[in-house]
Formats: C-alpha cells, structure tokens, sequence
C-alpha cells in the first residue's frame, strides 16, 4: 500500500525533521512548504533502507511545479533539497548512534539514492509547469496585442490586461510594423533580436513586441526619444531600421510607422496607419526602407474615397490606353516625373532615356488627355491622377466599373 508524500512514512516522523526543513528553507531562502514529505522519505530510507514508490515520487514532481509557480527558479528549489540532504543526514540519529561502519555506508547509499530520485522528479515538474506558464502566457500575449490592435474590446478591461505587459493606455504610444521584403526570412529571431534592442532603446516600459500576420508590431511611447539617441523623438522608423542595420538582421526589411495616439484606441488607430503605410509603400513602389504615415497622409485621403479616384484615372488617364502597346510607357513616364521633383532631366536619367524623349512622350500625353504638365492646375489632375492609378494598381487591376 502506498503512502502520500504529505505525510511522513512510519518511524519517521521526528519533530527534528520540521527543524532540518525549517533551516535548509531559511539558508536558501525558499519555503518550506517545497519540501512536503521529501525529509521523512529520506529519513526512511536511511532507517529502512527504502525507496519512495511511483505516488511518492508523482507527489514531489507536483512540488517542483508548485514551485515553479511560485517563482522559485529550478536552482533554488534543488539548492532547497540538497541542502535539507546534507542538514538531515547530519542529525539522523540512527547514524550519530551507530559504530558500525557498513551500517552507515547502506543508509547513506539509501538517502543518496533518494535524493536523486527525488531531485530529479523535482527539475522535471518545475520544467514541464515553466512550460506551460510559458504557453500560457504566450497565448494571453497572443490575445492582448490582437485586442489591442483591432482597437474593438471593452476599454476598461483593456487597461487592466495591459498592467501585466507594462503598457499605460492613457499616454501616447506609436505602433511600427517592420516587414520582410524579402521571403524566408526568421520572423520569430527578427522579433526576438528587435524586442532586446527596442528595451535598449526605449526602456523596458510602455513597449511592446510581437508578431502579427508575417510581421513584427512594435509598439512604443510617444513623444519620448530613445535613450541615448540623436533621432529626434517621433522618428520611431528611423531607430528601429538603424537597430536592425547594427544588429544585422538577414534579410531586407521595411519599417512604417503610424502617429502617436493617447487611449486605448489610440494604439489601434497607429497600427491601422502603419498597416496602410506598408500597404501604400508595396502599391506605389516606393524604394524607402522607411516609411511614416505622416508622409502618406494625401494617399490615405485618395484611398478613402476609392470610387471617386477611380473616376478620376478613368477620365484623365484611359485615353493613353488608345497607344499602340497600352498606357505602360507614357504612365511610367509620368510617374518618373513627378517622383523627380518635375524635373524633366532627372526623370531621364531614372527612366535611361534621353530628355528629349521625355518631353515627346509628355506632350503626347497632354495630346492624348487634355491635361498639360505645363499647366498647373492641369498638372494638379495629372499627378493625382497618377497617384490614383498607382493605389489602384491600375492598368494591371481593371479599375471599378461606373455605379
């Protein structure tokens, strides 16, 4: 018949046992209580000679994951058991009384072996509970950055889940999204590179790091510059691509950052101008390793309105559809001008033709449209037009058709 290892087996239940357990908890600083029935199985084996069974050993594994949950780190917890070993064995009376040499070997071989049984159930039930606390709590992290970011949960629950993560919702905070530009690139060792240099940088409060939908989202207080930095305070992008570049991180990377907002929502509304950001940048081509909201504000207002700009690139840009081989070439060619500044020269040099051939195909887009880039509330139409075209990913995407 089996014993539990809350009670202590016959002939073992000394008082002087509660004091060995009571000094050993006292010299490692750690309860007590994580000895449980530990002492009187090794004063038993020492007196008889025997071995805890399968329940007994089950019931100090449940130890090792109590004191997982407590906070006692695996080495305090076995620096617990060994020393409450060497206290015991100090005072067993079966060994001060005995002069018999064999005698003292077999009990000493007993305890030693009790002790490593029970050692090791001990690490494994800290470990498998470390485990699980960790699961746990990536699954409630999982959870909160997902609430967090769609910005739709109840406020005043949100505040309290965010206690435990660092984060204070009532101040200001930007959201950064740092996304692979390049496929097959380590997400999870990027993030876990990135979150150590963030804490460098910014302080282990109000920060965040995760991963979301094949990106990292890193969330940081604003209008506070990183600790030792010469960037100004909101250039959030700027620091987080420079870490990247130091630490060098494999792959080619993009980082875009949406405003400061205070509240609960506040972050949910950076993240969604950070997430537009990313998905302007891919759309319009832009060559930036980084990209902040601020900048893109004209094409969040474009984009809003997706049926009027659409009406816009069908009445201004189709008529280049009417060119022998489509609109590619004289769209391009807009698009070359505009980014150089409307700068026909510069806009040569990107495209590698001559300037005069850049001039032809504008004036035969003015020809074609109606709208001049010399004039400059035509030119006005054209370039947003242009920029339209791009959002829309158009001609490649048949634009909408009319309501």
């Amino acid at each position: 018949m089996t014993r539990d290892v809350a009670g202590p087996p016959a002939g073992a239940s000394e008082e002087w046992l509660v004091s060995v357990g009571t000094s050993a908890a006292a010299a490692v600083r750690a309860p007590a209580e994580l000895l449980g029935g530990y002492l009187p199985l090794l004063a038993d084996a020492a007196i008889n000679g025997r071995r805890p069974d399968a329940r007994e050993l089950d019931a100090v594994r449940e130890l090792g994951r109590r004191a997982a949950a407590q906070g006692v780190d695996a080495r305090r917890a076995v620096d617990l058991y060994l020393s409450a070993a060497w206290r015991l064995w100090r005072q067993l009376p079966v060994v001060v009384r005995s002069s018999d040499p064999e005698k003292v070997r077999r009990a000493a071989e007993a305890v030693l072996r009790v002790l490593d049984d029970a050692v090791g159930v001990l690490v494994d039930g800290h470990q498998s509970e470390r485990r699980e606390m960790i699961r746990r709590e990536e699954a409630m992290r999982a959870e909160f950055v997902d609430d967090l970011l769609r910005g739709d949960a109840d406020v005043s629950r949100m505040v309290e889940r965010a206690e435990p993560f660092g984060i204070d919702l009532g101040t200001p905070h930007h959201v950064a999204l740092v996304a692979p530009r390049d496929g097959g690139v380590a997400l999870d060792r990027a993030a876990t590179v990135l979150e150590r240099a963030v804490v460098g940088r910014f302080g282990d409060r109000e920060v965040l790091v995760a991963t979301k939908d094949g990106r990292v989202v890193v969330v940081v207080p604003g209008g506070a510059a990183p600790a030792g930095a010469r960037e100004p305070a909101g250039d959030v992008g700027g620091v987080l691509h420079q870490e990247l570049r130091r630490l060098r991180v494999p792959g080619r990377w993009r980082v875009a950052t949406g405003r400061a907002f205070p509240g609960a929502f506040g972050v949910a509304r950076s993240y969604e101008e950070a997430l537009e950001a990313v998905v302007f940048a891919d759309r319009l081509a832009l060559t930036g390793d980084v990209v902040d909201a601020r900048d893109l504000l004209v094409h969040r207002v474009l984009g809003r309105d997706q049926a009027a700009i659409a009406d816009l690139v069908r009445d201004v840009l189709t008529p280049l559809t009417r060119v022998r081989g489509g609109p590619g070439v004289l769209l391009e060619t807009l698009q070359a001008y505009f980014d150089a500044g409307e700068v026909a020269t510069e806009a040569a040099r990107r495209l590698h033709v001559s300037v005069r051939t850049v001039t032809y195909r504008l004036a035969r887009v003015a020809q074609l449209t109606g709208y001049s880039v010399s004039r400059p509330d035509q030119r006005f139409s054209l370039h947003t037009a242009v920029l339209g075209a791009r959002l829309l990913e158009w001609p490649a995407t048949p634009l909408p058709a009319d309501p």
